[in-house]
């Protein structure tokens, strides 16, 4: 009954909206996980395509499929029970000839070797209830090319405008479960995603809304904002918004069946086991050859992953950023990293970048690893600039004593940035909060906790002016 009322309300919608409705069925699909429906779908697409567009309409099956070819003016509805299903084997559209290579990776600069793809689109939809399942793409570990036929996303867009994705779930989806770049326009809402590499990827992006998702991603990056080269141009991301979204590390699948296990963790990028880090986390980076303006995120949590992260490392620049009402549990690195660098991914003599103008607000984390603490780390004559914290309560394990942490904090300015970059396998040497290379760095009512005695300093601070210290408190 639940079935047939979705798909009455789903025919009801696009007739209301003067939509012709397609179902994939009627174009040969089989819906039986074995046959390969893809070009069913195509066919469908097409059709909707060629009437000005409509309604692609997936009823209850398992749709194994390849490559899928989105088109302008289209809104695929996945029914309750229905499933876009990565199929095996190699027959995935081969990678496109590509941007410059040397600015960003192979994931980063193709978009046709993928599950579902579309370039140069306007209005296009995927709604419903339904799953996109990725199991069989390829995560991409070590970032290099992988072979033409294998998938290696889930959804993929270039160059689009006016774009929803709403309520659906996806699983194990490759290196990206969203490569959104150059799409203008975006609303990404109630999305659950729980995968074995990036959650959403905004790329080159401007007008984005992204709402009420719960991004799954113990191996990589959960929620991430980039601005690469790979338009053959710099290119800002702009103008964005997050909020009611949650981000957790836990085994992947684990968050869709509800059982939230623990990882043992490897990192996706050396294949070694990883214990005492996870990714899942909001991060504004690495891949910045462009930079990050006007970005709002709010009333997110993050859970058994890491916090949120902003870097310029390529020259962009980074200002006018809010975070505020964040909840934190069990953060695996920095609760709070904020890292300059010149890796200078991006055509030559492009000057480093810089972050400035950014207010957290009103964040509360709870055992936080012991090992880094918050950390905002510049470079010499490349100061981070005008951060205000306000009502901030930060609880890490703590335990360390001075003579185990690091003594010497190395610049590493081209290292790709992680909170363990500066120690590696060992603690960092204060157990609250590293300033260096910074200016106008405000603290307005900050706390601090540890769990087990903790020997370091609170602060590390190094070529940094004008701190601002008011109502900071060291709870016992």
């Amino acid at each position: 009954m639940k079935r047939i009322i979705v798909a009455v309300l789903s025919l009801f919608i696009a007739a209301t909206a003067g939509a012709a409705v397609h179902n994939v069925r009627d174009y040969g699909a089989k819906g039986d996980g074995v046959a390969i429906d893809s070009p069913a779908i195509d066919a469908a697409i097409k059709a909707a395509s060629e009437e000005g567009g409509g309604l692609v309409y997936f009823p209850a099956g398992r749709y194994a499929s390849y490559s899928i070819h989105l088109a302008s003016h289209i809104h695929l509805y996945l029914e309750e029970g229905s499933v876009i299903y990565a199929a095996e084997g190699e027959g995935f559209d081969p990678a496109e000839p590509g941007p410059q290579p040397q600015y960003q990776d192979f994931g980063h600069s193709h978009w046709q070797n993928s599950l579902i793809w579309g370039i140069d689109l306007e209005d296009i939809t995927i709604s419903g209830p339904g799953l996109i399942d990725g199991t069989n793409l390829s995560p991409g570990y070590g970032d290099h090319a992988v072979k033409d036929g294998v998938g290696n996303k889930s959804i993929s867009l270039k160059n689009c405008r006016r774009v929803v994705l709403k309520d659906f779930k996806m699983i194990r989806s490759g290196h990206f479960a969203l490569l959104a770049t150059g799409v203008d326009d975006m609303v990404i809402d109630g999305l659950t995603i729980d995968t074995n590499r990036d959650g959403l990827d905004v790329d080159c992006c401007r007008n984005v809304r992204i709402s009420n998702c719960n991004v799954n991603s113990p191996f990589d990056d959960g929620i991430v904002l980039k601005a690469s080269y790979a338009l053959d141009r710099y290119v800002d991301t702009r103008d964005v918004v997050i909020t009611n979204c949650h981000m957790s590390g836990y085994d992947v699948g684990s968050v869709m069946d509800a059982t939230y296990t623990v990882p043992t963790l490897v990192s996706p990028h050396t294949g070694t086991a990883r214990l005492t880090r996870s990714a899942g986390r909001l991060k504004l980076g690495t891949e910045t050859s462009g930079g990050f303006k006007n970005i709002a995120v709010s009333n997110c949590s993050f859970d058994l992953c890491g916090g949120i992260v902003v870097e310029s490392m390529d020259g962009g620049i980074v200002e006018g950023l809010t975070f505020s009402n964040l909840v934190m549990r069990d953060c695996l690195d920095s609760p709070i990293f904020f890292r300059i660098g010149q890796r200078m991914r991006s055509p030559e003599g492009i000057p480093v970048g810089t972050i400035r103008n950014v207010l957290i607000s009103d964040l509360d984390a709870t055992s936080t690893s012991p090992y880094f603490g918050v950390i905002f780390a510049g470079l010499p004559g490349h100061n981070i600039k005008d951060v205000t914290m306000r009502n901030i309560r930060l609880d890490a394990v703590g335990g360390i004593r001075k003579e185990d942490a690091v003594k010497t904090v190395p610049e590493r300015a081209d290292a790709y940035p992680d909170p363990d970059m500066f120690s590696g396998n060992m603690a960092m040497p204060q157990k609250g909060m590293m300033i260096r290379h910074a200016e106008d760095i405000i603290m307005d009512g900050v706390t601090f906790s540890f769990q087990k005695e903790d020997t370091r300093p609170l602060f590390y601070i190094d070529d940094a002016k004008r701190i601002v210290r008011k109502n900071v408190k060291v709870l016992k």
